[in-house]
């Protein structure tokens, strides 16, 4: 007996930190499944909320382009969407994320989805499912696609279009996102782009402005030494457009902080959606104001540009900041629109919708801009804008040069005239307008 009571204590000595040791293996597993679970929640909710940004950037450009070359816009957009969504599945996500690679390029394959019912030893616990990864990745690179569409609206045609969007989709945003977003050169180098300013935005504007110079102005624009402007069809639809691009930016920015699994994240997300919203609005403000001094009354599509560029600013770093950083970040950009739009214009480049001076010019902003909440330096900032700007606009500018030596990018004068609606699909967004 006295034996058994002194094996009794020695027994529990070895068993009871080896229970303990077992419960918190199992509190830790459980806790990568909550942040699994919460992770992959945060992709698919942003990532529907960026998917919906397709529609504002349709509306927006439904309403600045004129009655005659609307469904071309609505046609533009749903098109783009869908390449880029097969585009980024056949080669882009593999390419954009290769994995260990030499830095700079990678071409990858399809992307395989994980498992039907997949098993927690075989899911990515540290992170989120595959499939999420990959549908928030995809919106992204099809809003860069749209930034292209309003750029170069009303005279170009559809089909060396949508060839152009199977290259940008495919090739050239994912290899240049790679640098960063994959793990290559340029985040080695400290690189901060935090939800895309310059790896979304300015890969668009940058692809847009090719794009225009190549294409070159619409007819009539800029006549006699003078800029003839052409009002849009519907400016009620563009600020629906700016709305839905607004709060689609809260998935944009707030997603961007891939992972929502601990309290500290979940927090930084509702500050991402803080600071998101006080750029946007103080961009609006700052074009509503600086239109009311310079012209003497108000510029509604001015305004909403500025909300679109303070949106832009703050993207890259919606997080650091505080309310009033963001406030400030927003309105230099929304000044930026102001002031960009006519010169542009003074070197006769056509922008429709003003993506240039709102995507390019605020997106290199934004990109400064990180220097003043985080740790990146202005040189290493300033080496990421430059690095993107050439691959991008010389690789843009290529490839309409070939498209415009081969099958054409224009539209025939006559066509341009009667209205791209007509001409590349034979059908009106308003026909009721054209008929006696």
């Amino acid at each position: 007996m006295n034996l058994m009571k002194s094996l009794i204590p020695a027994a529990a000595l070895v068993v009871l930190p080896q229970m303990g040791l077992a419960q918190e293996a199992a509190e830790g597993e459980a806790a990568l499944h909550t942040q699994y679970i919460f992770t992959t929640l945060l992709f698919l909710m942003a990532g529907f909320l960026v998917f919906f940004m397709a529609a504002g950037f349709a509306m927006l450009e439904g309403g600045l382009v004129r009655s005659k070359n609307v469904a071309m816009q609505m046609i533009k957009n749903i098109a783009l969407f869908s390449i880029a969504a097969i585009m980024y599945w056949l080669v882009g996500f593999n390419t954009m994320y290769p994995g260990d690679f030499n830095g700079f390029f990678a071409l990858g394959g399809p992307t395989v989805l994980d498992a039907v019912g997949v098993a927690p030893a075989d899911a990515a616990l540290d992170y989120a499912s595959i499939g999420s990864d990959f549908f928030f990745q995809l919106v992204f690179v099809a809003a860069t696609a749209s930034i292209v569409s309003g750029a170069v609206a009303e005279r170009i045609k559809l089909w060396p279009f949508l060839v152009f969007v199977i290259v940008l989709t495919g090739i050239l945003y994912p290899i240049s996102g790679s640098w960063k977003w994959g793990g290559g050169w340029l985040d080695a180098m400290g690189f901060s782009d935090f939800a895309g300013s310059t790896v979304v935005h300015s890969v668009g504007g940058w692809a847009a402005l090719a794009g225009c110079l190549i294409l070159g102005p619409r007819i009539g624009k800029y006549k006699d030494g003078k800029v003839h402007p052409m009002p849009g069809s519907n400016l009620a639809l563009a600020t629906l457009g700016t709305f839905i691009l607004w709060l689609g930016w809260f998935g944009f920015n707030g997603g961007s902080q891939l992972a929502m699994g601990t309290v500290g994240d979940v927090s930084d997300v509702s500050r991402i959606f803080a600071n998101t919203n006080m750029a946007a609005a103080s961009g609006a403000i700052a074009a509503l104001i600086m239109t009311q001094v310079l012209y003497k009354k108000p510029d509604l599509t001015m305004v909403l540009n500025g909300a679109l560029a303070g949106l832009v600013s703050i993207t890259a770093e919606p997080l650091a900041p505080t309310l009033f950083g963001a406030l400030w970040i927003g309105a230099v950009g929304g000044i930026i629109v102001v002031f960009a739009v006519p010169m542009l214009d003074k070197f006769k480049i056509d922008d429709v919708v003003g993506a240039i001076p709102v995507h390019l010019f605020a997106g290199i902003w934004g990109t400064i801009a990180v220097i003043f909440y985080g740790e990146a330096n202005l040189i290493t900032q300033l080496t990421g804008i430059v690095a993107y700007g050439v691959f991008t606009f010389v690789g843009a500018l290529i490839l309409w040069t070939i498209l415009k030596a081969t099958v054409g990018i224009r539209v025939s004068e006559e066509d341009e005239i009667n209205g791209l609606d007509m001409a590349e699909l034979g059908m009106e967004a308003y026909p009721e307008f054209s008929k006696g």
